[in-house]
């Protein structure tokens, strides 16, 4: 629960690096989330190449801390994996994006959710970036690094949101 709780949007980032076995640890806990019918529709892109992080803010207006991360992952969808004739991967990459932050904050890094889909401009500006296919959506990009700035968590509970039995 601490790191639920505790768990901030972190823009600033320090130059220490993050390493393989974090980011290792990072994706099991991403891959961990639920999916409909287990379906697992996600892939990920570790981008660490600095060229490649540089560009993004060409295509996102609001990634400019991804020129200060240690890396990124980018959480994909692959329509061709889905089982059902709805787009539940929308749901199940979203899990696995919060899966992510949440084993961010629990490694003690930093990391903030930059949403990609459904902007299109988003969609095909990062698909020429990395070479993603037509078939694979990208969904979410998460900037990670060591914190250069404190957030403390804040209680975020509200009882006016809250209904019992109906609305």
């Amino acid at each position: 629960m601490k790191a639920i709780m505790n768990r901030r949007s972190i823009r600033c980032y320090t130059d220490q690096k993050v390493n393989d076995e974090q980011v290792k640890t990072l994706l099991e806990a991403a891959m961990c989330a639920p999916s409909a019918g287990n379906e697992q529709p996600w892939h990920f892109i570790v981008i660490r190449d600095r060229q490649l992080l540089d560009r993004v803010p060409e295509y996102h207006p609001y990634s400019s801390m991804i020129k200060q991360a240690s890396l990124a992952i980018l959480i994909c969808a692959d329509t061709r994996l889905s089982k059902y004739d709805v787009d539940y991967w929308i749901q199940d990459c979203a899990a696995a994006t919060e899966n992510l932050l949440i084993a961010v904050q629990d490694l003690g890094l930093g990391a903030v959710w930059l949403g990609v889909y459904p902007r299109q401009e988003r969609v095909q500006g990062l698909r020429r970036i990395f070479n993603i296919p037509d078939e694979v959506v990208p969904f979410a990009l998460v900037p990670v690094g060591y914190p250069a700035e404190h957030r403390s968590g804040e209680n975020r509970y509200r009882e006016d949101r809250v209904h019992l039995n109906a609305w």
